[in-house]
């Protein structure tokens, strides 16, 4: 029997003033981490492009990449919801493929449910997933994956008309059957007010406290980088840091031969070794 969070639990939170918890995770252990930590939803996010394999945008993630981390994050975790996101192209040349795309996700991937980018232009393909019987958490706000169209990563909603298209969208995704929203980089006034609209979920990622629910990238909460920190982000320790002492002690240890010792070694038997030694 599955015990996940569902998205029935998810929506129950809302009308019980609950906040949902949400955070990216890439691969088993961090599943496993996170899980045991009492996060609601795993995100495998397609920041995996930035943060795990070293692209300067989300652009380039594939599907193949996409499957290949969402099936890590479910084999460490039992509990969790998991949630998928959709890569740049996989949803936006059609319904039909938008829908291929988002099952394989469920059947091959092991997730929950998707996620995709956008609000009234993406309203339709949504609707059509969510009829086929897959859940889809909508995003708006910041999208990074029309990155190169908004001109860079910059917050979104700040004049009367792009506010309103905001709510629209909102609007928009939830009337389709989107169960949630993810509101990122739209500013706190205006995501309380799409908040209070709605009677889906929203979760927010620098879109303030009024939202019912938070995301954050793994890498940035842990501090796992120093070259950029987004102004959304809290760094909740240093352990970028912490994991390069680790290893120049390591690297110390093993140039001076103080490691490995005894403790670390496997010994034959005394009489098996004397006998061994003879023969040879």
């Amino acid at each position: 029997m599955d015990n996940r969070i569902s998205i029935t639990d998810l929506k129950a939170k809302k009308k019980l003033g609950e906040r949902i918890v949400m955070m990216t995770c890439y691969d088993y252990p961090a599943a496993r981490i996170l899980e045991d930590a009492g996060v609601d939803i795993l995100f495998i996010g397609d920041t995996l492009g930035m943060v795990v394999l070293g692209y300067d945008t989300t652009i380039p993630v594939t599907m193949d990449e996409m499957l290949h981390h969402t099936k890590a994050v479910v084999r460490g975790s039992s509990r969790a919801h998991v949630l998928a996101d959709m890569p740049f192209m996989s949803y936006q040349a059609s319904s039909e493929e938008a829908l291929r795309n988002a099952g394989r996700l469920l059947k091959e991937g092991g997730a929950q449910s998707v996620k995709l980018e956008g609000g009234v232009r993406v309203a339709d393909t949504v609707r059509f997933i969510v009829e086929a019987g897959i859940p889809v958490m909508g995003h708006i706000g910041l999208t990074p994956q029309s990155i190169n169209q908004l001109g860079g990563y910059k917050v979104q909603g700040k004049t009367p008309a792009t506010a309103v298209r905001l709510v629209n969208d909102a609007a928009a995704l939830e009337q389709a059957g989107a169960y949630a929203v993810v509101l990122e980089c739209v500013p706190a006034q205006l995501a309380r007010t799409i908040s209070e609209r709605l009677t889906i979920p929203t979760i927010g990622i620098g879109a303030g406290p009024h939202c019912d629910g938070q995301v954050q990238v793994f890498h940035d909460l842990l501090g796992l980088f120093d070259s950029f920190v987004p102004r959304h982000a809290k760094r909740y320790t240093k352990l970028g840091a912490e994991i390069a002492r680790a290893v120049r002690a390591y690297a110390a240890e093993v140039r001076e031969g103080t490691f490995p010792t005894e403790k670390e070694s496997f010994m034959l038997d005394k009489a098996v070794f004397s006998e061994t030694a003879r023969i040879a």
